[in-house]
């Protein structure tokens, strides 16, 4: 099964380069979608085998990952199905646009399956290449620049991250292999001073991919410039992709002894981020860069709770912050095609313009700022308890008062454009676009928000056990 997540979208991009059809390359994102998801949910429920080969397998801890991967990509696919009915573009550039999106997503999974730092890095890397033509997909000035600037961040990043694996084989010894498990079972003898050099080149070089500041000057550019079904798959997927092999890597120092150091530079790396959008939130004028900072945030605190020990709300937020922005961003989408701009000013008035996409909007931003009963009320709940329980006090106000600022920023925005009167010049424009907003371009954000507010009231159990194998594998 393994092995079909694999290979299928390699045969399917083949075949939408060949036929160029626009309903046929839009069947095969969504047959892809639909057969990630099977899979993963057979997977999960203990149907097949769990290794394909000695480079890919599915273990304990990115078992939640693909899972939350396979649920975005299933909602993305579904709302690029209408998406992509108000492109007015050549047949040729639609099929480039579904080649690099099963390519991207083969890409992640890729890096989620993977057993070997090494095949991960790769694989990190083609994350890159692949996504970089979709940021660059609207071909605008701005556009181009965000593209230019992530690939060579990005590229930075990926050749720190080299030189942190090349310093791990020689803190290793003569222990000749980047397999995680046989990295696991030798970390004890690793030589700690090179490790933890290795660490921070690795923490910088996976991280600007993740998106922590301060490596992250890449993702408000790429992430408001792309099209709203990337920018989700961007926030929603990439960064968690990027932050399991974080994970991965975290726990080598763990088992060689010199995780305080490591638990320290991720709580550096995490508050700067909260500090960063903190500052910034406050001066955005494109609301899809908004969003942007607030994926920092969330990435942030993730790095934060990793740096804690906090791993069952490590995993909670991963999730909910996975589901409310890949709504929020694919609500934004409904917002562009309705005013035709990403000016926070220009935007007034959207429940009256489109009350289920107002109705979104508000709700997004409910779900992603943790409001109860949102899944992330209860993930930064256990955060700040556990800041408590070890005696972080300032740790924790600094905390709370981050996420207040930033909170008090995001639902600035989200009033000012979600109430009050649609202006005179934007109301021809809305009503020419109305009708480009389709029904699949609110079902999916339905389905992700219903499900991130029902999981703060209730974790079913064949969830709750995907967790609790996650954290045991940590």
């Amino acid at each position: 099964m393994i092995s079909t997540l694999l290979i299928f979208p390699i045969i399917a991009a083949l075949l939408v380069l060949l036929i160029k059809k626009p309903k046929f390359n839009t069947f095969m994102i969504n047959l892809y979608a639909v057969i990630h998801f099977v899979i993963t949910m057979m997977i999960c429920a203990g149907f097949g085998t769990k290794e394909a080969s000695p480079y890919f397998a599915v273990d304990g801890v990115n078992q939640i990952f693909l899972l939350v991967l396979s649920i975005v990509y299933l909602a993305v696919a579904l709302y690029n199905t209408g998406y992509v009915k108000t492109f007015d573009t050549p047949a040729k550039r639609i099929s480039h646009y579904s080649f690099m999106i099963l390519i991207f997503v083969l890409s992640m999974t890729g890096t989620l399956l993977s057993t070997d730092l090494g095949l991960a890095w790769v694989l990190i890397e083609a994350t890159t290449l692949s996504s970089a033509y979709l940021i660059y997909f609207n071909k605008t000035k701005h556009s181009i620049e965000a593209a230019w600037k992530y690939v060579f961040i990005c590229s930075i990043g990926i050749a720190l991250a080299f030189v942190g694996i090349i310093l791990l084989n020689i803190s290793s010894g003569s222990i000749n292999t980047l397999n995680f498990s046989e990295l696991y079972q030798h970390a004890q003898s690793f030589d700690t001073n090179w490790l933890k050099l290795a660490f921070i080149f690795m923490l910088f070089g996976f991280g600007a991919k993740m998106g922590l500041a301060p490596v992250h000057f890449w993702l408000p550019d790429a992430h408001s410039e792309a099209p709203s079904p990337i920018s989700a798959l961007l926030s929603a997927a990439l960064l968690n992709s990027a932050f399991l092999v974080i994970v991965r890597v975290f726990k080598i120092t763990d088992l060689a002894g010199c995780s305080n150091y490591a638990r320290f530079m991720l709580l550096l790396m995490g508050f700067i981020s909260l500090f960063i959008t903190a500052v910034f939130i406050y001066h955005i004028k494109n609301y899809k860069r908004m969003l942007a900072y607030s994926s920092i945030e969330n990435m942030g605190i993730l790095a934060i709770g990793l740096a804690l020990g906090a791993y069952y709300a490590v995993i909670l937020h991963v999730i909910g912050h996975s589901l409310a922005k890949a709504s929020f961003f694919l609500t934004s989408g409904n917002v562009l095609e309705l005013y035709q701009t990403k000016r926070i000013k220009s935007v007034n008035g959207l429940i009256k313009a489109d009350g289920k996409t107002g109705t979104l909007w508000i709700a997004s931003f409910l779900a992603i700022c943790a409001f109860p009963t949102s899944v992330l009320f209860i993930s930064e709940f256990l955060f700040a308890k556990t800041m408590i329980a070890q005696g972080h006090y300032i740790l924790c106000t600094l905390f709370v008062l981050l996420l207040t600022t930033i909170l008090y920023g995001l639902g600035h925005v989200v009033i000012k454009t979600a109430f009050g009167k649609v202006s005179e010049d934007k109301t021809n424009v809305i009503e020419a676009n109305r009708n480009k907003v389709s029904l699949c371009m609110y079902i999916p954000q339905i389905i992700m928000l219903i499900l991130v507010f029902t999981l703060g009231i209730y974790i079913p159990k064949f969830l709750n056990n995907i967790i609790l194998n996650c954290i045991n594998g940590l």
